[in-house]
């Protein structure tokens, strides 16, 4: 409910079409303009996974913004906090609509280009047609390859171009009519510095466990989903701005599986130390050693859902595990909630379902 509150806050006109929470439909606001907008969850409520569908008009002004929007829903912790990227964006694409039909001047084409010469050609990695479009590339201090997107407008250097970066945390330019492209490069390698224990513990995550999800992870995503064992696994939500303190901690698998997991958690909780990596604390605090890419395949704990059948349902893995210890079979919880449903012997309080697992009917 207090989520529903706060998108109601932000955006009155989007509106809930059912009970569950799945589908939101109505208008999303930008430069005094409403654009319609449906909005279609899983059952399982992953914001990853949602459906956008929208009129052809918001569609063609959002096209060039499609994979930032893809990594919105991928890294966005809500539907409040993903409508309100949606409205930046649409901003930005609307001032950029509009700014196409109106001439620039002679000399926002030679500043550009002198600011291009100044800052090197061989940190820039493309440049649109039109000379409004520009992307730049950079090397942070670990060698890892970053991109800053450059939308400028007609009253470039007077106003800032809108940037646009696969960053966990906004990225706010200062400037002022004196700038160049320069300044904001420095900005941007500053921002990459600060960001940099960030990555580094992802990094080391993902290169030394097999990680469930996502499978493609953005330099955006904040969350890992790290196998831990056969259908157990564990939820790990970094904070991007204190990296070394202890994250966000959720298990997934049967619970004679994973209460003790927690129970070894809660009680080694004061052990964690911001001086040794986070991948290293998680080791020491759970007393155990993640399943190792060296030494292990992911089919050896990576198992397919009990009713699809498939490990992967739109890009998610099983999260639901049956909790017998005789069967201990895992499902996607979409799948597990249709199937639920179907059962006359089911029944659901509020947004629960209970009902006899479909393997071995506990």
């Amino acid at each position: 409910m207090a989520a529903e509150r706060a998108l109601l806050r932000h955006f009155p006109l989007l509106l809930p079409q059912d009970r569950r929470g799945t589908a939101y439909e109505g208008f999303v606001t930008a430069q005094g303009r409403d654009f319609h907008i449906r909005i279609l969850l899983p059952v399982d409520l992953q914001l990853k996974n949602a459906r956008i569908e929208c009129s052809w008009h918001l569609k063609k002004i959002l096209h060039g913004y499609r994979h930032i929007l893809k990594q919105r829903l991928h890294s966005c912790p809500d539907l409040v906090s993903f409508m309100v990227e949606l409205k930046t964006v649409l901003e930005i694409a609307l001032k950029n609509t509009q700014d196409l039909h109106i001439p620039r001047p002679p000399e926002y084409y030679s500043c550009l280009v002198r600011d291009l010469e100044t800052l090197g050609w061989n940190r820039v990695a493309y440049v649109d047609t039109g000379l409004t479009t520009v992307k730049l590339k950079a090397e942070d201090s670990c060698g890892r390859q970053h991109l800053i997107t450059l939308k400028l407008n007609a009253k470039y250097p007077t106003e800032p171009p809108d940037c646009l970066v696969d960053f966990p945390v906004p990225f706010a330019v200062s400037w002022v009519p004196q700038n160049s492209l320069i300044d904001i490069y420095n900005q941007f390698l500053a921002a990459l510095e600060s960001l940099k224990e960030f990555w580094d513990a992802l990094d080391e995550i993902d290169g030394k466990t097999w990680v469930l999800e996502p499978e493609n992870p953005t330099r955006s995503a904040t969350t890992r989903r790290i196998a831990i064992g056969t259908n157990v696994s564990v939820n790990v939500e970094v904070d991007p701005r204190h990296p070394n303190m202890l994250p966000e901690c959720y298990f997934l698998g049967a619970d004679h599986e994973v209460n003790p997991l927690r129970a070894k958690l809660n009680n080694n909780m004061h052990m964690w130390d911001p001086e040794i990596s986070l991948l290293q604390n998680l080791r020491e605090l759970l007393e155990m050693d993640f399943p190792s890419r060296a030494t292990l395949e992911k089919s050896d704990f990576a198992k397919d859902c009990g009713i699809c059948y498939a490990y992967r349902l739109e890009g998610s893995a099983p999260e639901h595990v049956c909790d017998n210890p005789r069967c201990g079979q895992p499902f996607h919880q979409a799948c597990l909630y249709e199937w639920l449903q179907g059962l006359p012997t089911s029944r659901q309080s509020f947004n629960v379902i209970f009902g006899e697992c479909p393997y071995c009917s506990k």
